[in-house]
């Protein structure tokens, strides 16, 4: 039984499987970029009919079939998820990890390595010294360990340990993405300003998430501003948030969320709802705006029933602007401020106020801070796969020095680490054995 479960799990850290459910992943992750994912029936129907002829042959029927709707909380995706996971695991242990803990092992050669060995001979040196070549080892940042007549050194081990990196980055980047897609949600608000609102409107929700109902939001004010060329450059929103005890105010804009609980908050869009008019000294009304173009410009307008035969347009082209006043052919007939008193028909009549809503997109995505981390484990692991693994083994006896090394790349900085060793090794080597040469030349002179 355990024979077969071995079996089983060495089948499953196969790369060549590993790089098919990899593709499968990406071909459905496409897929579900390609299909707007959680719209209404209605809409798949009609913008995927059944006697449709689009290249990939995809209808309602089909799409609700696989669940392509929701695609990144199908089972067969979520196992796709688990299946890789479980393969990378494996391959982890059973590969990675003794590939790393074979590396760190001594290994010494003997006198039996010859030039034709699997060992690429680089150098020989004819005067031998063990305390030169291991201080020229320890010079060039190599580790050196050292057991008879043989030295062996290594450097760069951190660069083993990047495909280990790898490995556990994809496995928390797909536990994010299932923790998000199965636990969040994501709410889209539109409230008007000084309105209170709670999450009404969700678009999407995981299996097993929890709304949070008791969440109570202000929005206490809305503005707008704008470019000289009357373009908008930014808007911006005051919410007031209150959850559990808590709260927090912030001024939020495009970029610029609000995080509370959990909860982020993203200005997304905004629209002009209607006119609030005063008529009289204490009579108030609200006309609805309605959005059209002006001279390619866009506009607000709404109508004003003075009597049965006449009749007047309120005109706003933004929030800062002035309201036009016109008449039914079209001519403006003043421009007044917010606030300002001004007669028609011999009614006193004042604008009050420019009605807008915000639009916000409430978001809860447990596992996003999972996905930030599983990326960061990327980007490391690709800089330490940039470190060269090199080994160096030297064999020394009475009359030669025999210099072996490898490195699995960066070639040309080996070569380098190699000349500065061997530059290293001659200097004190030869250096040291001129001064003795000439010390003892200059003894026997003393003594004779």
């Amino acid at each position: 039984m355990n024979y077969l479960l071995w079996r089983f799990f060495k089948r499953l850290a196969n790369l060549n499987l590993a790089i098919s459910i990899l593709f499968f992943i990406a071909t459905s992750s496409i897929l579900g970029s390609v299909i707007e994912q959680d719209q209404s029936l209605s809409y798949y129907q009609a913008y995927y009919p059944i006697d449709s002829y689009n290249m990939l042959n995809f209808n309602w029927k089909l799409i609700y079939y696989l669940g392509l709707d929701h695609l990144y909380q199908t089972w067969w995706f979520i196992c796709l998820l688990l299946l890789l996971s479980t393969s990378l695991l494996v391959c982890t242990f059973s590969t990675q990890l003794p590939s790393l803990k074979n590396a760190r092992r001594w290994k010494f050669i003997s006198s039996s390595i010859t030039k034709d060995s699997n060992y690429s001979l680089l150098d020989d040196v004819s005067i031998s010294s063990y305390t030169n070549m291991i201080y020229s080892l320890v010079f060039s940042n190599f580790f050196v360990f050292h057991q008879k007549k043989s030295i062996y050194s290594y450097k760069g081990l951190y660069g083993r340990i990047a495909p280990i990196f790898v490995h556990f980055s994809m496995i928390i980047i797909f536990i994010g993405s299932m923790l998000g897609s199965l636990s969040g949600f994501v709410s889209q608000e539109m409230v008007p300003k000084g309105e209170i609102f709670h999450l009404k409107n969700i678009t999407h929700t995981g299996y097993y998430n929890i709304l949070p109902v008791d969440l109570i939001g202000n929005v206490e004010n809305f503005y707008i501003t704008y470019n000289p060329d009357s373009s908008i450059k930014q808007f911006f929103s005051k919410i007031s948030l209150i959850y559990k005890g808590f709260s927090k105010s912030s001024l939020i804009s495009v970029n610029t969320p609000l995080l509370f609980k959990g909860l982020t908050l993203y200005q997304t869009d905004w629209q002009i709802n209607a006119l609030r008019i005063r008529l009289g000294p204490n009579i108030f009304i609200q006309k609805q705006l309605i959005q059209t173009n002006f001279s390619n410009r866009n506009c607000w307008i709404c109508k004003l029933s003075l009597t049965s035969s006449k009749q007047i347009f309120l005109v706003v082209f933004n929030l800062n602007d002035l309201v036009a006043v016109c008449d039914s052919n079209g001519i403006v007939l003043n421009t007044v401020k917010i606030n300002d008193l001004f007669y028609l028909n011999n009614v006193l009549f004042s604008i009050q106020d420019i009605m807008v809503s915000s639009g916000l997109q409430v978001k809860f995505d447990p596992g996003i801070l999972l996905v930030y981390l599983g990326f960061f484990v990327v980007m490391l692991s690709t800089l330490l796969s940039y470190i060269s693994y090199s080994q160096i083994w030297v064999y020394m006896s009475a009359n030669f020095c025999k210099f072996i090394g490898s490195t699995n790349r960066a070639t040309l900085f080996f070569e380098k680490d190699i000349s500065c060793i061997n530059r290293t090794y001659h200097s004190y080597t030869f250096n040291f054995n001129n001064q003795s040469y000439n010390f003892n030349t200059l003894v026997s002179k003393i003594l004779v």
